[in-house]
C-alpha cells in the first residue's frame, strides 16, 4: 500500500518535469517573443496596458520580447525567429481569465500558459493580475536561446555553368611582372625614352592634432526609468514602459560605445564602471545622464 502510495505521488511529479524539460527545450529555438500593441480581444491598443505588461513579464524571464509594429531587421528577414503571443480571453461578468499562447511563423501552438484569474473589479488591476498568473508557467523554464545552426544564407552553384577554356600560352595573361623602371624604344622609327623610377611625393605629412582637456560633465540626477534594448540594425533602440522609443544607439568601431539620437538631443550612449551614460551637448555645456538598460 505505502508503494502504491510513493507511485502515485511521483509518477505525476516525473511526468510534470518530463513536460516541463521538452517546452524548454523546444522554447530555447526561438530568439524573439513578438508582442502585438493590440489583441484581438481588444478595441485599442495596450488596452489596460496588456500589451506593456505582457512585454515587461517576458524580458524579467530572460526572453527577448519585441512589439509586432518594431521588429528588428533578422526578424523582419526570417519570421521563423519567433513566436507570436496570443492573449485568449475567457473572462466572465465576475471574473478576468485569460491564457498566453506562442504560435510558431506557420500558426502552430508551441506553447500554452496555465489560465489566470483575478476577481479585481477595475479592469487594468484584473489583467494585471491575470497575467502574472499566466507567468507562474513561464517562470521557471530557465529560457535560454539556442541558435539551431541552419541559419547559413542559400548559395547558389554554378559548376555546371563553367566552360573549359583551353590554355593558348603557358604564362597566364595576369601573372605578376615587374614594371620596367625605364621605357625606351629605339628602332629607326621611333625613338622614345621614360624614366619610370618613383617621385618622391609633394604632400606634406599630416600634424598630430592638440591634445585637448576633457570637460566636465554635468551629470543629471533624474531617474531615466528602466529602458528595454531592442536590436535595429546597426545598434539598438531603447523603450520606456509606455512603450516609448527614447534612444537609437548606432555602433562604432569601439565596444559599448555608441552615436545617438533621441527627439530632443543627440550625443553618444557609453559604458563607465559597469553603468550605461547618455553623454550630450546643451549649448556649450557638455551634459550627462545615466541609463538604466536592460539587454
Amino acid at each position: 500500500m505505502k508503494f502504491k502510495m510513493m507511485k502515485n505521488f511521483f509518477l505525476p511529479l516525473i511526468l510534470m518535469c518530463g513536460l516541463l524539460g521538452m517546452s524548454q527545450a523546444e522554447l530555447n529555438k526561438y530568439k524573439y517573443i513578438i508582442v502585438p500593441t493590440k489583441f484581438e480581444t481588444f478595441k485599442h491598443e495596450n488596452q489596460y496596458q496588456t500589451s506593456t505588461m505582457i512585454k515587461y513579464n517576458l524580458v524579467e524571464n530572460g526572453f527577448t520580447a519585441v512589439y509586432d509594429n518594431d521588429m528588428p531587421a533578422d526578424l523582419l528577414a526570417n519570421r521563423c525567429l519567433g513566436l507570436l503571443l496570443n492573449l485568449k480571453d475567457d473572462s466572465s461578468m465576475f471574473t478576468t481569465k485569460v491564457t498566453l499562447t506562442l504560435k510558431d511563423c506557420q500558426s502552430n501552438v508551441v506553447y500554452t500558459t496555465v489560465e489566470g484569474s483575478s476577481k479585481e473589479k477595475d479592469y487594468k488591476s484584473a489583467y494585471s493580475e491575470a497575467i502574472k498568473e499566466c507567468f507562474k508557467s513561464l517562470s521557471g523554464l530557465g529560457y535560454k536561446y539556442e541558435p539551431s545552426g541552419d541559419t547559413d544564407q542559400a548559395t547558389v552553384s554554378f559548376k555546371n555553368d563553367v566552360k573549359r577554356i583551353e590554355e593558348k600560352s603557358s604564362v597566364a595573361p595576369n601573372q605578376n611582372i615587374p614594371n620596367p623602371v625605364v621605357q625606351q624604344k629605339a628602332t629607326l622609327q621611333e625613338q622614345s625614352y621614360k624614366n619610370m623610377e618613383p617621385v618622391q611625393s609633394n604632400i606634406a605629412k599630416a600634424e598630430n592634432m592638440p591634445t585637448l582637456a576633457l570637460p566636465d560633465v554635468d551629470y543629471k540626477t533624474e531617474d531615466s526609468g528602466v529602458l528595454y534594448a531592442q536590436a535595429i540594425a546597426n545598434g539598438f533602440q531603447l523603450v520606456d514602459s509606455t512603450p516609448k522609443i527614447t534612444l537609437r544607439m548606432y555602433a562604432t568601431s569601439q565596444a559599448n560605445f555608441y552615436i545617438a539620437e533621441g527627439d530632443v538631443h543627440s550625443g553618444v550612449v557609453l559604458k563607465k564602471a559597469d553603468k550605461w551614460y547618455f553623454e550630450y551637448y546643451e549649448g556649450d555645456k557638455l551634459m550627462g545622464q545615466e541609463l538604466n538598460i536592460k539587454f
